[in-house]
This record gives structure tokens, C-alpha cells and sequence, in this order.
């Protein structure tokens, strides 16, 4: 049985990314590779001033678009625990000066770690802010398209876009599992409950979000099947005109990417902490 729920999410993800904007009437091809520049830029930047000033950009964009900026942030704070998990140890795995010491020898704080661990959580709320913006500005179907035109397979641009097209659906599966349970009075982190008991209920939460997730894989392949979607299909490109707007947009963005640049080079000194070295 078709997820009534699921379906309705997917309507509202595609609305969202079906309207009328500045944004969303550019062309699909670029506004991923202007995304998949920001991004890239951003991971292999170890400044703090080229992540801060990206995420403004993004915020422009996002202004531009129409998008809500509560729902938007909404959508990036439900991804945060998917790297913010693996960020939260950095202060204390790496060498370096000590700044804070716990109740134990092992347990402490370096500056090395917190400049890591900041700049890593710069780096990944810019990636996140990206990709929430790419995927409430493009329908699945365009974003599927700019994939296929740039070269990269069908078969794995397909899997590319329902994976970030269903990541949005999958959290807020959890979130809704969560709001079962706290409806039913259960809090995993309440002491007076048996820490046994907590520990199968979250066990039990877990084994429904991989049967949900095994759910959605079967919906779709009985949905593409009886549309006789099969290995020799191919997906229908509508011809688009890269135009005057989609040169001034990518203009922007290699223009910013540039001057960030230079001012990285010529002017870290000047940044005081933006254009300290933080990487380890």
C-alpha cells in the first residue's frame, strides 16, 4: 500500500520547489554546478571568513527565492545530527594547548580541536544550507535533468536525487516516531524508567525506521515499474536556454569565490580569527 503520508510530503516538497522566483526560474544545470561550487569552495577552504560569508550569500538566496526562512532552518536543524554527531568529538580527540580540563585526565579540551570542531560546523551548516536550497528550488524531475545533461549516469543521478528528495521525508519519519512515543509519556533520558526498557524502545524505534526505509524502497520500484520503467528507459529532457540571468548568477558566485580568495591570500592577517588557518 502506497504511504498516503509519504506522498503527501513529496506534493509539498515539490510545491515549494515549483514556484515562481528570481531562483527558481533559473536554469537546472545552473543551479547545481553553482551549489556544487559553493560547496566545494567551502569544504576545501580552511578560513573561517569563507564559510560565514558563503552562508550570507545563501541567506540572499534564499530571501530571493521566497523561501520561508523558519521552515528552511527547520529543515537544516533536522540534518545537523547526520555530521554534527561526528563534529561534537572533535575538541576532544585532537592535540594540541588544553583549555579546559575535565574531572578526568582524559577528558579535556584543546584550542586545536575547537578551531577544528568550529570550523567544521561552518563548513557543514553552508553544505546543508546548499543543499536545502537546491532541493526547494528545483523539482525532482529538473534536478534529474541538470544531472543527465552534465554527464553523470541516469542510473546513479536517479539515486542521487531521491536520496536527497527522501532524506527530508525520512527525518521527519523519525521526528514523527519520536512524537508517538513522547505522546505515550516515554523519554529515553528519564532515570526513573529502566535503563533496559529505554534501551529496547529505542532498539524498536531504529528497527522501524530501517522497515519505513524498506517500505519506500518497495514503493518506488512498484511505482516505477508500472510505469514500465526498466534499464533501456530513457528520461525526457526538455531543451532549456541557458540565458542572461543564469551568466549574471554564476557571475556572482565566481566573483565572490575569487575575491575570497584573494583576500585569503593577501589579507589574512588583516581577518584576525576569519583568516586564521583552522585546519589541523
Amino acid at each position: 500500500m502506497v504511504d498516503k503520508m509519504a506522498i503527501e510530503q513529496v506534493r509539498s516538497l515539490e510545491f515549494i520547489a515549483s514556484r515562481d522566483s528570481i531562483i527558481h526560474n533559473l536554469e537546472g544545470r545552473v543551479k547545481l554546478v553553482a551549489i556544487l561550487l559553493i560547496i566545494l569552495f567551502t569544504v576545501f577552504s580552511d578560513r573561517l571568513i569563507v564559510p560565514i560569508v558563503l552562508e550570507c550569500f545563501l541567506l540572499i538566496v534564499m530571501y530571493l527565492a521566497d523561501l520561508s526562512f523558519k521552515e528552511s532552518f527547520k529543515r537544516v536543524l533536522l540534518l545537523l545530527p547526520f555530521g554534527g554527531f561526528v563534529i561534537a568529538f572533535q575538541p576532544f580527540i585532537h592535540p594540541g594547548n588544553i583549555i579546559w580540563q575535565g574531572p578526568y585526565t582524559w577528558l579535556f579540551i584543546t584550542d586545536t580541536g575547537l578551531n577544528w570542531t568550529v570550523l567544521l560546523f561552518a563548513r557543514l551548516l553552508v553544505c546543508l544550507t546548499a543543499i536545502v536550497i537546491l532541493s526547494s528550488t528545483s523539482p525532482m524531475q529538473e534536478v534529474v535533468q541538470s544531472f543527465r545533461k552534465l554527464g553523470m549516469p541516469r542510473d546513479l543521478a536517479m539515486i542521487l536525487t531521491i536520496m536527497v528528495r527522501f532524506l527530508f521525508i525520512f527525518v521527519d519519519e523519525l521526528r514523527d516516531i519520536r512524537q508517538s512515543m513522547t505522546s505515550r509519556n516515554f523519554d529515553p533520558f528519564n532515570d526513573d524508567i529502566s535503563y533496559k526498557w529505554r534501551v529496547k524502545q529505542v532498539g524498536y524505534s531504529i528497527a522501524m525506521m530501517f522497515l519505513k526505509a524498506y517500505e519506500k524502497g518497495e514503493t518506488i520500484y512498484l511505482s516505477m515499474a508500472s510505469r514500465c520503467f526498466s534499464d533501456n528507459s530513457n528520461l525526457y529532457h526538455a531543451k532549456t536556454i541557458i540565458g542572461k540571468s543564469e551568466y549574471i548568477y554564476l557571475g556572482i558566485i565566481i566573483g565572490i569565490i575569487i575575491v575570497l580568495q584573494l583576500l585569503v591570500i593577501f589579507y589574512s592577517p588583516n581577518l584576525a580569527y576569519l583568516g586564521v588557518s583552522l585546519s589541523l
